[in-house]
């Protein structure tokens, strides 16, 4: 037999309901510009019909609702955008870092210029024509000993800003492994409140955005994978449950957990002698290079103790192509040997000056030693020192000491002098058969390709980044227009079930109170 007050019980849950609706429609509107947030739906059943299966079952022409019932407060979200946007959030945090480290290194260099390099060998060259004119001329000896002071100061210069910058890098290298470290462990921290609230039936929504949006931004550093484990207990059908990130490595080495439940690993970019890169005492011409990447796992607010399970490095070569700005990094700062020069955009340009100056002064030198100055029976001296742009000097002081003449007391002599000119024009087999400009034009050609590169796919990732990124926000940000006619429907639902709540109150007033009593 059916409840007299039946219909009340039926209204009551869909003032409720529609209650519940439409203070997650308040909710969404307050999160509108919230960064990260999710929208919210209430999801709504009808309950069990009147009567229920059983024997004693009464028997009706049809099956009597009940009313609706609010089984959970889901997030919209689209996993398969989700995992879009992390993929292009990856390559386009590769490309911006590369985009800034060759930028940085454009920047040094400053070519074309009036100031590079490339200008400090043409006036050296040209302020040998007066000495041939007139080897006994002091005026051009002295210019010539001020532009090769000036040539030698700019390979200095481009060497000390080189590795300055590289060592900013280094620095940046530390930092963004900190910033690492510090999302691996807030999500692990929200995996912990999220076993605490799932098994108790309870969905935590924003617990779930804030952790996707740590994810995103880990993504954004180095690409990891997840996978989602339920809580168990009285967990709700839509609970995300926790997630565990691993890193896959490129070669098909076994994954690295970095984060499962409410363990985290930490990690550290060192170098092959187990020195941490931090940018500060690090000498990558010596070969402190960022060839691995460390990782220890430790429960949340512990610190890493115990080894993890599995391989507790990855190689440089292990790292994915265009994985994300730790990836870009590493290749800018230098991260192994080749034939004993250091790889890597920064050692691979203070290298390839290094072998500059050191040609230059060796051929240099192997001339003037040849030669003899002015009323000299000597002769035998190196013009320049050194072995590197860092070691680079002039080490001739005196204008009468330059080598123009090649026969001892013949100041008025200038054939050495021309055999110097030569060199400007003159190939050389270990610099590829190129001059010694056009070397140096060929590294900073290189360069401005690579930077051109770089551009062009950081501005294409970029496009795309933005077009997901606006696909996702079409599936899950929040669209006040259509959250006010939510609001609208939710508010005449819960007005409609108000008002059914009063019809049945009337229906049973005149029952209880007008009833029998017949004639008075």
């Amino acid at each position: 037999m059916r409840s007299t007050f039946m219909g009340l019980e039926a209204s009551k849950r869909g003032l409720f309901t529609q209650q519940t609706a439409l203070y997650t429609t308040g909710h969404n509107i307050s999160n509108a510009n919230t960064l990260g947030y999710s929208r919210q739906r209430v999801n709504m059943q009808a309950t069990p019909g009147f009567p229920t299966a059983g024997l004693n079952s009464p028997s009706y022409p049809g099956h009597l609702g009940t009313g609706v019932e609010a089984t959970s407060i889901q997030r919209i979200r689209d996993e398969f955008i989700d995992r879009q946007y992390r993929q292009e959030t990856n390559r386009l945090g590769y490309w911006e870092s590369t985009v800034k480290s060759i930028s940085q290194i454009e920047d040094v260099m400053n070519e074309p210029s009036q100031y590079g390099i490339n200008q400090a060998f043409t006036n050296f060259w040209k302020s040998m024509e007066d000495i041939t004119k007139d080897p006994q001329l002091m005026a051009g000896r002295q210019v010539l000993l001020a532009e090769g002071r000036t040539l030698a100061d700019s390979f200095n210069y481009m060497d000390r800003q080189l590795k300055k910058v590289q060592g900013n890098i280094g620095n940046e290298i530390k930092v963004t492994t900190d910033v690492v470290n510090s999302l691996l462990k807030q999500i692990a921290h929200i995996n912990k409140q999220i076993e605490e609230v799932e098994p108790n039936g309870n969905v935590p929504n924003d617990l779930y955005d804030a952790r996707d949006l740590l994810v995103d931004e880990l993504n954004k550093k180095l690409p990891v994978s997840i996978q989602r484990e339920k809580s168990g207990g009285l967990a709700n059908d839509v609970a995300e449950g926790t997630i565990t990130i691993t890193y896959e490595p490129s070669d098909g080495s076994p994954p690295i957990t970095l984060v499962n439940g409410r363990e985290y690993a930490t990690l550290a970019a060192v170098d092959r002698n187990g020195n941490r890169i931090d940018g500060e005492e690090d000498d990558p011409a010596t070969g402190s290079f960022a060839e691995f990447l460390e990782f220890r796992i430790s429960d949340i607010g512990e610190p890493p103790t115990d080894p993890m399970v599995g391989p507790s490095t990855i190689s440089f070569g292990q790292l994915h192509k265009e994985g994300g700005g730790f990836r870009a990094l590493i290749e800018a700062y230098g991260h192994s040997y080749n034939n004993g020069t250091g790889q890597g955009l920064y050692s691979e340009m203070i290298a390839n000056l290094d072998k500059l100056a050191n040609e230059f002064i060796t051929e240099f030198n192997a001339i003037h030693r040849a030669g003899f100055g002015l009323n000299d029976t000597v002769g035998n001296r190196d013009f320049f020192s050194g072995t590197t742009a860092r070691d680079f000097k002039i080490v001739i002081t005196k204008p009468e000491e330059v080598a123009a003449s090649d026969t001892a007391g013949e100041s008025g002599n200038n054939k050495n002098m021309l055999k110097l000119a030569e060199l400007q024009s003159k190939t050389n087999a270990n610099l590829g058969q190129a001059t010694f400009q056009n070397f140096y034009r060929g590294i900073t050609g290189d360069l401005a390709v690579k930077g051109k590169e770089a551009e062009t796919n950081f501005k294409n990732s970029q496009a795309l980044h933005l077009q997901i990124a606006n696909n996702r926000a079409a599936m899950s940000s929040v669209s006040l227009d259509e959250e006010m006619t939510n609001m609208i429907t939710f508010q005449q639902a819960y007005n409609a079930n108000a008002r059914m709540i009063t019809v049945v109150d009337e229906t049973l007033d005149k029952i209880i109170n007008g009833m029998g009593r017949v004639g008075l």
